[in-house]
Order: C-alpha cells, then structure tokens, then sequence
C-alpha cells in the first residue's frame, strides 16, 4: 500500500524553456532527503500537458534513476486517448516506475462503462500497480465509488486512488465499499486531516514540493498518534496550501520553489507567471510556515 507524504513534482524548466534535467534530479534528491515517501512525475503539477512524449518519457526516467531503493516512484502516465495511455503505463514499466497514477479521460467526458472499460484496458495491457486519479474539477468526470469499486474488484493491480473531488465522504464511502487495503490519497492538500480521519492513506501532494518535511512529519505525527503535534502542523501548513491555489497550479508552487532557491518560477504556456499579488500571498505564506 502507498501510505503517507507523496509530492506530485514540479518539473523545473531552464532559461530556453526546456526541462532543466540537473535542477529536477536535484529536487527529487531533496525530497526523499527530506521525508517524502513516494515520488511522482508527470502529474499535473508537472506540467504534463505541455511535455512532448519524449520529454515525458525523459522526466520518468530522470526520476527513476534517482528514486529507485529510495522511494518509490509513482509515474503520471495518464491520457484522454485509451492507447495513449497504455503506451506511457507501458514506458513507465520499462522504465522501471512502481506504480502508475493514471488521470480519469478529460475532455472527452466518457459514461462510468466507459471509465470502466478505459482503465480496463491499461490494465489488462501493462501489469504495474495502477492508481486512479479521480479529479473532477480539471476532467469534467468524476468516477463513481461504483464504477471504482468494481475495477477494484475485478483488477488486482489496480491498487488505490487519488481523490481530488473535495468531498470528505469519499474516502469513508470508497472504504466501506471496496476494503481498507485500496489506498487511499488525497490529491487537496487543505483536507487532508478530514481525509485521514474519513479512512485515508495519504496525500499526493503540492506543498510538498515546497514544505517537505513539514508534510512528512506531519503524517509520521498522525500514524503515531501523536496529535498535539499533529494539528500543530496542520494549522501551521494551512496559508501555505491556501497560497499555493491562488492561481492555477504549478504556477504559485513553481514561484514558491523558486524563493527557496529549488526551481525557477517559468512555466509553458497557456499558463503565465503570477500576478504580483498572488506572489505576494505566496511570500506572505512561505513566512507564516517560517520556510523564508
């Protein structure tokens, strides 16, 4: 099972605008040093949508080599075309990735059979733990407990998911329906105490990126039962994730990443920098959490 404070990474880009391999290789390094307990490239934090099919394949391998017997790593391998999808899982097996974290189809706005039959595919293609990601505000879709119950059920390698639809009755629901062994991750860092208490596993996180340690002892607090300096923690992360969605993500984590001297702050296009009031909550953010 995939447990406790997994970063969905960046992926930092040089002055050309092209992937700064040496600065990712370096974050992702700082990561584990730091406490995260999974590692995931490609994601929509890292701007999957722009890469080219080489350079995500390149990001993938980047993360590996760096990873690999340290923490596992989770790869974005997910597509809005069926085949797509299955030859990016693929890539990622190869390449040697421990799971794949695969986004519900977007844009084409399947039926839940649909849903079911797309992640049927994947999985009866490439045998390589699958997470679902369950993220309606950016796919349109949300995956049922039903539907997820059943690809649960019927495939063995599909082994959790990453939950971003903000509603604290999943987790509870997902687990009465399927079991406590499908991991459950929360993909909204400001629930994520809601999410834990509901029956979750972890978090597939964006602050991570910039507040690792704080993320991890945060978890390690909850599974020891520690909760004076759980909620300490809690509280003390939540401007940064406030900050953090002030515009559209990677954007504010990217210029966040940037004051810690981790990455720079560009992005590809549609998305832009940040407005300087949005920068200005990030700072003001970064310095409540005494990470500036």
């Amino acid at each position: 099972m995939f447990t406790g404070s997994m970063t969905a990474l960046i992926t930092p880009m040089d002055e050309e605008g092209n992937v700064d391999e040496a600065a990712f290789q370096k974050f992702v390094e700082w990561q584990i040093e730091e406490g995260t307990e999974a590692v995931i490239p490609t994601g929509t934090t890292g701007e999957s949508p722009t890469l080219s099919h080489a350079e995500h394949c390149r990001v993938v391998e980047l993360c590996i080599e760096v990873a690999k017997g340290k923490a596992p790593v989770i790869a974005g391998t997910g597509s809005n075309s069926t085949r797509e999808a299955i030859w990016l899982t693929e890539h990622a097996k190869t390449a040697g990735a421990d799971a794949a974290l695969i986004v519900t189809p977007y844009y084409n706005k399947p039926t839940q059979e649909g849903l079911y039959q797309h992640y049927k595919a994947i999985a009866e293609a490439v045998d390589i733990p699958i997470i679902i990601y369950n993220i309606p505000g950016r796919s349109v879709i949300d995956m049922s407990v039903e539907t997820m119950a059943r690809l649960a059920r019927d495939f063995d390698t599909i082994v959790g998911v990453k939950d971003a639809t903000n509603d604290l009755t999943r987790p509870l629901k997902t687990r009465v329906a399927i079991g406590p062994g499908f991991s459950q991750l929360s993909g909204e860092d400001a629930t994520i105490g809601a999410f834990l208490g509901q029956g979750g596993h972890g978090c597939i996180s964006v602050t991570s990126n910039v507040a690792p340690n704080l993320c991890s002892r945060l978890h390690n607090a909850w599974r020891q039962n520690d909760m004076e300096t759980y909620v300490e923690i809690r509280d003390k992360l939540l401007p940064l994730h406030t900050a953090l969605f002030c515009e559209s993500s990677p954007g504010p984590v990217k210029y966040a990443a940037e004051l810690l001297g981790k990455a720079t702050r560009r992005t590809r296009l549609p998305l832009t920098e940040i407005a300087d009031a949005s920068k200005r909550q990030v700072e003001d953010a970064l310095r409540q959490v005494a990470l500036i």
